[in-house]
């Protein structure tokens, strides 16, 4: 398979959300709470225009794929209300599927959004007729999905940003048997214990609390001691929005703590949010970042995405089921038995098998930290808490001059700054760096061009180097070595800090879908709470500020 498809189009389903945290499309319901996602056409792809022609030649691509990837998705048949809108989404998904085959992952991509845009564009404008048009929906994310299986997106993302696989992933569909010797001391133990989450004892949550106990030991055990990096600032935040302080094993569920975790979905970050759930709450994206994989911004979005979520269903177990399948999906299965109740909806099989199993696990991890002598985990070595400066950047800044200012490896930059996901901060963006070295980065940042800051580099000068070696180094020449540091001479002195006007190859640009506007449609009246304002881009600065800050406070 030609390498260029690895790079294609994770966005175009990100855009769509099903089986991760806020998975579904929402719909106005009993509930009153739920919201469509915002739709927006593309830039260059105008609504109303037909699909460009593509030139394929037969089979160029797609000899070696599984044959379901070759025909288009089977829709269910339309009815005669049914408008242009599914007419022109139809158009665009078969141009996305002959860019695909023709190798235009760009192409393929747009085409696939703007398909997806226009069926969204449909259920909002007809709700009568809005079951029709999710069906259709699934039908074609279903299809996407695919081609994402088979070389685009996640797995091209997951390789070129080094992401890291949710630990627990695999065990969401899967149960566990149930030792008999534990169900007595467990209820004895949840009786005893103080929770702001209701705890409950059945043979699901005992079987999972023994995967724990055995085989699954070494992971919860992992995640726990890791959860110390972020541990009080995750505390602090659930306590800020009010909610409870056990729902911090969400995120142990989701990632085991893993900040650049991402999923089979494509679902990102600690809480593993897709892309457009992420956009309602702030999580933005850039050239440069992706704020789902920022611990404080990503648990501030779920901490605030979970109070709406209670708001609408009034409990904490359906609360948390559609953090895992989307409100959609439990205000349907609600809505077919009458029944407000996870226990009840679990045992009739109308939620997904996933979230069947999401909440016992929340219950059988919240029970075992609890009692962290019965199981094991009393005398863990936890991570200390991150504690760093934080300098807002005044210019596009490349981490690799930042390494070299600060004398500190680029992966614990990387560490610190899981958001930057190609080695690049953009402009006004908050770096975080190893305690105390704030105020060295903002005096010597004065001294390179802010035009520069994305290319230059700082070399410390070692015994013996010479201007040719180090320039040799960099790509760079002697002289213009000599000229950025406005040298009377081409001597390099041991123990000198040099600017370095490298010399860097450009990248090739990476094309992301243009961000989906993030507009609540709530009714009035509705307890949801409005999506965070969107920060005002602040005045370019001539000099970097430096924020102390201790991520545990």
């Amino acid at each position: 398979m030609d390498n260029r498809t690895k790079t294609l189009l994770s966005s175009s389903l990100l855009c769509v959300a099903f089986a991760t945290a806020g998975c579904s499309i929402n719909q106005q319901s009993r509930f009153q709470n739920s919201f469509l996602p915002p739709t927006a056409h593309l830039v260059g792809t105008p609504g109303d225009s037909d699909p460009p022609p593509v030139v394929v030649q037969p089979n160029v691509y797609l000899a070696e794929a599984p044959s379901f990837l070759l025909n288009a998705p089977t829709m269910a048949p339309g009815k005669p209300r049914a408008d242009a809108l599914i007419t022109r989404a139809e158009k665009r998904f078969e141009a996305g599927k002959r860019f695909y085959q023709s190798k235009d992952i760009a192409g393929a991509r747009r085409e696939f959004d703007a398909a997806v845009d226009a069926l969204l564009d449909a259920s909002d404008q007809n709700p009568d007729e809005r079951t029709e048009y999710e069906q259709r929906l699934d039908l074609m994310v279903d299809a996407i999905s695919h081609y994402d299986a088979t070389g685009m997106g996640a797995s091209a993302e997951v390789e070129e940003g080094k992401f890291e696989k949710a630990p627990l992933e695999d065990i969401l569909t899967m149960t566990f048997p149930v030792d008999p010797r534990l169900k007595d001391r467990v209820k004895e133990q949840v009786a005893a214990t103080v929770s702001q989450l209701p705890l409950a004892v059945n043979d699901t949550v005992l079987g999972y609390i023994n995967y724990f106990s055995s085989r699954g030991h070494k992971t919860i055990v992992a995640a726990t001691e890791r959860s110390g990096r972020y541990r009080a600032m995750i505390q602090r935040v659930l306590d800020e929005e009010g909610v409870p302080q056990e729902l911090i094993h969400l995120a142990q569920a989701e990632s085991g703590f893993i900040p650049r975790a991402i999923s089979r979905a494509a679902a990102g970050g600690m809480w593993q949010f897709l892309k457009w759930r992420g956009n309602e709450y702030g999580l933005n994206q850039t050239a440069y970042t992706d704020d789902r994989m920022d611990p404080e911004k990503a648990t501030r979005a779920a901490a605030r995405h979970l109070h709406d979520l209670y708001n609408e269903f009034g409990d904490w177990y359906l609360a948390i089921a559609a953090y895992n399948c989307g409100p959609i999906t439990v205000e349907k299965a609600v809505e077919r038995t009458g029944y407000a109740d996870f226990w009840e909806l679990r045992s009739r099989g109308v939620l997904p098998a996933e979230t069947t199993n999401y909440v016992p696990i929340i219950l059988a991890m919240t029970i075992m930290e609890k009692n962290a002598a019965e199981y094991g985990l009393d005398h863990l070595q936890y991570d200390p808490p991150l504690q760093y400066d934080t300098v807002e950047l005044s210019a596009v800044t490349s981490l690799a001059l930042v390494s070299d200012i600060i004398d500190t490896p680029q992966s614990e930059l990387a560490s610190l700054n899981p958001a930057v996901l190609r080695g690049t901060a953009p402009e006004n963006y908050s770096l975080h760096l190893p305690k105390g070295t704030g105020n060295q980065l903002m005096a010597t940042l004065q001294m390179v061009p802010a035009e520069r800051r994305a290319a230059w580099r700082m070399h410390k000068v070692e015994t013996g180097e010479t201007l040719v070696a180090i320039a040799k180094k960099y790509g760079a020449t002697p002289a213009s070595i000599v000229a950025a540091n406005n040298l009377k001479s081409d001597e390099a002195v041991e123990g000198d800090r040099l600017l370095i006007p490298a010399v860097v190859r450009p990248e090739a640009p990476v094309r992301r879908p243009v961000a989906r506007t993030a507009v609540r449609r709530a009714p009035a009246g509705s307890t949801r709470r409005a999506a965070p304002a969107a920060a005002k881009k602040p005045a370019a600065r001539k000099a970097p500020v430096l924020v102390a800050h201790n991520s545990g406070k």
